[in-house]
């Protein structure tokens, strides 16, 4: 069976549309990118972000390379006054990296009553370059290759599902309709993701109702349970919120999640016929 995700804490009064609407276009501002590479602030946008997907490994094994020991994956709301940023040791320096250069401090609102903030290790040119409604970011010494420890910066950040935002986090870096679908549906076979060779072969998925039932069916008989598959759908919903109000614009990220909502509506409308 597959292995599905544990519960995760979604606000409880979530209702589960029947589209996930895509907000108008937006481009990022410009000054943002100027903010913190004034070196591309007139080179195209796409070129950026096609020249950071090439680096995204790089990025991410900086990011990996964090200890985390020294960056906990969550810290208490009133420690953020106190800890502007935060020093973290490098665990393995004998490659090159680019380190992050923020520590994002998650939280649903500024006023929420959680006493905790999820921590991120980020890189600020990939949040500016993709997220058209974020504020601009402030400016970070950014580290390369062989270091002992890196200082950043803790950015605090208010989006709606802070739980959720790890697959729009890796996405940012990989572009991979395959690796986003993987964490969206956690039964999904590899030998579909196979085949996702281009947004061609995305989109003529969830054009076709066969493949698409073929799917959901699959997702319905993988499944614990109807609970199971509904924190599917609200983490997937979830994961829509963030990416609304970071402004990501990304045509393949609102494909991926476009199939992946009508597969787990059929497998939840396929799992109450059967009961």
């Amino acid at each position: 069976m597959a292995s599905f995700p544990a519960q995760q804490s979604y606000p409880s009064n979530v209702q589960l549309p029947r589209k996930l609407q895509r907000p108008s276009y937006a481009e990022v501002p410009r000054q943002n990118i100027a903010a913190i590479a004034p070196e591309l602030s007139e080179v195209p946008m796409d070129y950026v972000r096609r020249g950071l997907k090439l680096q995204a490994n790089q990025m991410l094994a900086g990011i990996a390379a964090l200890s985390p020991s020294h960056l906990p994956p969550s810290m208490p709301r009133s420690q953020l006054h106190h800890s502007p940023s935060l020093t973290i040791p490098i665990r393995a320096s004998g490659f090159s990296s680019s380190y992050p250069t923020h520590i994002l401090a998650l939280s649903r609102s500024s006023s929420s009553s959680d006493p905790y903030v999820t921590l991120v290790a980020t890189h600020s040119l990939i949040l500016a370059s993709n997220c058209a409604s974020l504020p601009r970011l402030p400016p970070s010494a950014s580290s390369h290759g062989a270091t002992v420890s890196v200082t950043l910066p803790v950015l605090p950040l208010t989006i709606p599902a802070p739980a959720a935002f790890s697959p729009l986090h890796t996405f940012l870096y990989t572009h991979s309709a395959p690796q986003l679908l993987s964490a969206l549906l956690p039964a999904v076979p590899g030998s579909f993701l196979s085949t996702l060779t281009s947004p061609q072969a995305l989109r003529g998925t969830l054009a076709s109702g066969p493949a698409l039932h073929t799917l959901s069916a699959h997702l319905m008989s993988s499944a614990p349970g109807m609970s199971a598959l509904t924190n599917v759908a609200q983490n997937i919903a979830a994961v829509w919120r963030n990416a609304v109000a970071l402004g990501v614009h990304d045509p393949e990220l609102w494909d991926c999640l476009d199939l992946a909502w009508e597969v787990i509506l059929g497998a939840m409308n396929l799992g109450a016929g059967a009961r």
